[in-house]
């Protein structure tokens, strides 16, 4: 090999049958979406959450156990309302995903507006690198790709999806504006990279993790083991730490971009002390902004699934 050259990948393996089939279903059903007008794939998106409430009954109960450990003392007719509501939001979400890749910033802007873009300026101009910390909280996908449109690209930590075909047409469509995904399995020198070099990156930090890359943190009053590099990475780099969710606003019918104030960080030079508590304070966070939109975040994901030793499974 000459000296400084790359190497030379491995050949990618042939995609299976399924995997070709399963590429050529989601395809189709993103550029039916596609072409439909948006209030239209809107509607079609919310008759297609509906049949989902109702056939994935497993789905439906997680969500049903979840808003019980969080809301214990909400009447059981209001946590269904507020599992319903859900669903719709994500029929609304999977439209908007499907016809992402016609949107320019201006038709976009017509149903989507910043509130604390300045909170984004400040810290994006410090040249340490933007954290943003978000999680599956109203429509996700679309925030880092209408941030993109208005002109600020981004990273996105995300899980690789099974079918690695299916998986590169999400992220084409995700990354049409200059996002970047960095994935799970390989991130954490990416995201030290990119926080030095001043870039924007966003983490989901709401999904379930077990040891020895998450650690167990306070959520809802419940300890679950949450991810401790977004805490470990902002003390190393020096990077601000920003709370960032798109989120529909039912008042003026549209979504609004939040960035809110930078997170104050611990930091006594302890650095296992400093991740728990300032991972608990990203929970904290993350808890603020779901009880102050609960029909807005996926109860369906089994978020407490990894106990602490010697406690019983939650689900």
């Amino acid at each position: 090999m000459i000296a400084g050259a790359e190497p030379i990948p491995a050949p990618s393996p042939r995609p299976t049958p399924r995997q070709t089939f399963e590429f050529a279903v989601a395809w189709l059903f993103i550029h039916a979406l596609r072409i439909l007008p948006r209030p239209v794939a809107r509607v079609a998106g919310t008759l297609i959450a509906a049949f989902a409430y109702f056939a994935l009954g497993r789905l439906r109960r997680v969500g049903q156990r979840n808003l019980a450990l969080a809301f214990p003392g909400m009447p059981a007719a209001e946590r269904t309302r507020i599992l319903r509501q859900e669903y719709r939001n994500l029929g609304w979400l999977l439209a908007e995903f499907c016809r992402m890749s016609t949107y320019t910033a201006a038709y976009a802007s017509r149903f989507i507006r910043y509130e604390g873009l300045d909170h984004y300026l400040a810290a994006r101009d410090r040249g340490k690198g933007v954290l943003i910390l978000t999680g599956h909280l109203g429509a996700w996908e679309l925030s880092s790709f209408y941030h993109s449109l208005a002109g600020y690209p981004m990273g996105m930590v995300i899980r690789r999806l099974d079918n690695p075909l299916v998986d590169a047409l999400v992220n084409r469509i995700r990354c049409l504006h200059g996002n970047r995904v960095l994935h799970k399995d390989d991130f954490a020198r990416g995201l030290i990279a990119a926080m030095r070099a001043g870039d924007t990156v966003g983490i989901l930090m709401d999904t379930n993790m077990t040891p020895p890359q998450g650690l167990f943190a306070p959520f809802f009053g419940i300890q679950v083991c949450t991810a401790s590099g977004l805490a470990r990475v902002a003390l190393k780099t020096g990077a601000a730490v920003l709370p960032g969710f798109l989120l529909w606003d039912e008042s003026e019918r549209r979504y609004v971009l939040h960035f809110y104030p930078e997170i104050a960080l611990a930091s006594t030079g302890d650095s296992e002390a400093d991740a728990a508590t300032n991972t608990a304070r990203f929970n904290a966070v993350l808890e603020d902004a779901i009880r102050q939109h609960p029909s807005q975040w996926l109860w369906m994901h089994r978020r407490w699934k990894t106990r602490p030793p010697g406690e019983p499974p939650i689900y």
